[in-house]
């Protein structure tokens, strides 16, 4: 049976010989810029949307990224390619791009310094896990509120989407010491609701859906996406600042991500929603048009 490959600095190689060295800044700095983008029937989607916030996060991290759009897209294109020969049919994949500032030479006793080598970049492909999602279109998902805050800003730009990702670590193992099923949904220094480690967070009030600020939250493509569907539907996007009160006043709360696009909340902390509420229902049908294919259907398909 064929064995799933990936790309790293420039080669094609089985997957399971794609390692980085143990002096690469992404391990001993945690100085690693990411994305995830997916497959619909073996498709890439919104690709270029998510190239273009992988050169932004390069860009913001000091990354300095010399392959081209067109470059990464041949590579994750014959990613897919080859790969769906090893997986069932019906799967589709996660596409994973990632960059780091290269090899710090002295870590290791060798020549060169932080900086001085080529940054890695690395790409490669995972059959989504649908049974991980199942329960947000059975149950909805279920969110607490833990004491970890979210990094603040000024520290890390939140627009980078990378893997120093220590805090949600940390936020998720509090939340599920006391609620297993739980994810944790990260308020920031000066208590406004941000998101959850990952996915973005809207709540619904009426007919408008309400997000936190972009500037406060990771420029989610599937938020994008949820955001564009509103204006074909005429459904309210308001950005602005959310408190944990305006999350027990909503009619509904939602998560938006890669993996499922858009999924229902069920319960915040002891507050709970209908889980697809009315608006969600919409939002969820009009969803499956622009993926063309039924999401939930493909997720609850999965045991």
């Amino acid at each position: 049976m064929p064995e799933p490959i990936a790309h790293l600095n420039g080669c094609y190689l089985p997957q399971t010989d794609a390692r980085l060295p143990l002096n690469d800044a992404g391990f001993v700095m945690g100085a690693t810029v990411t994305d995830l983008a997916r497959t619909f029937r073996f498709h890439l989607f919104r690709w270029a949307d998510h190239l273009r916030r992988f050169r932004q996060s390069c860009e913001a991290a000091h990354i300095a990224l010399s392959a081209s759009d067109e470059q990464l897209t041949a590579i994750a294109e014959r990613l897919v390619e080859h790969n769906k020969s090893v997986v069932d049919p019906d799967a589709d994949f996660g596409v994973v791009v990632f960059a780091t500032p290269g090899i710090i030479g002295y870590y290791l006793g060798e020549p060169g310094g932080g900086g001085d080598a080529p940054p890695t970049l690395g790409m490669h492909t995972f059959p989504l896990p649908f049974a991980r999602y199942r329960r947000l279109f059975e149950e909805g998902a279920t969110l607490a509120i833990p004491t970890v805050r979210h990094v603040p800003a000024a520290t890390v730009d939140r627009h980078i989407k990378q893997r120093s990702r220590m805090h949600w670590w940390l936020a998720d193992r509090e939340i599920q010491a006391r609620k297993p099923k739980a994810s944790a949904l990260l308020l920031d220094e000066h208590g406004p609701v941000t998101e959850t480690a990952a996915a973005n967070f809207l709540l619904v009030q009426g007919d408008t859906l309400l997000s936190p600020p972009l500037d406060a939250i990771l420029e989610g493509i599937s938020l994008q996406v949820t955001r564009e569907i509103c204006e074909r539907l005429g459904i309210g996007f308001v950005e602005r600042p959310l408190t944990v009160a305006d999350c027990l006043a909503a009619d509904e709360a939602l998560l938006t991500s890669t993996p499922y696009g858009l999924a229902p909340v069920r319960q915040i902390e002891d507050h709970v929603y209908p889980a697809p509420g009315r608006v969600a229902q919409r939002l969820m049908a009009a969803w499956d048009k622009v993926a063309g294919l039924p999401i939930s259907r493909q997720i609850l398909a999965h045991p």
